[in-house]
């Protein structure tokens, strides 16, 4: 049976929109079926404010990979698109998060799974609840749409 994971992609440098396709169609190639996609958002910057607003976009993949080689997948696939990584949060061609792989909790060096700060993130949780709103977070043991209604963080995030 295949695995069931939650990828958040993001680009603010370029041509986002054509970026994120791209980025959609490597990972369809090289992870396994999109089985959904959520809307494209515009939203604001986190962490680092002083930079251009992003376009993000979650999408539920079924892939054979085990949650390691879907990590060393989508970093290659970033490589691949021109990511360059200079600093946290910092302004990107392409970003590819793994938020959950199926209901696995994993902390290693590398890899933490669910993405440690979905949660406190409207950019994250409003495009995942537009296609998961009723999964429920393994650690936090509450559904994405009561995790987005019970975020404090207040920054845009608009619907294309």
């Amino acid at each position: 049976m295949p695995n069931k994971v939650y990828l958040l992609t993001g680009s603010n440098v370029g041509d986002s929109k054509n970026l994120l396709n791209q980025a959609k169609l490597a990972i369809e190639q090289q992870l396994g079926s999109i089985t959904g996609a959520s809307s494209l958002y515009q939203t604001a910057p986190w962490g680092n404010t002083n930079q251009q607003h992003f376009l993000n976009q979650v999408l539920e993949v079924n892939t054979n990979l085990n949650a390691n080689e879907v990590l060393t997948t989508i970093l290659a696939i970033e490589q691949q698109m021109g990511r360059v990584r200079e600093a946290k949060w910092a302004p990107r061609t392409i970003d590819i998060d793994i938020l959950f792989f199926n209901d696995a909790i994993i902390n290693e060096d590398d890899l933490t799974v669910p993405h440690p700060l979905l949660h406190q993130r409207r950019f994250t949780l409003v495009p995942l609840a537009e296609i998961a709103s009723d999964l429920i977070h393994p650690l936090l043991h509450q559904t994405i749409a009561y995790l987005l209604h019970q975020c404090n963080d207040d920054s845009v995030v608009e619907k294309l």
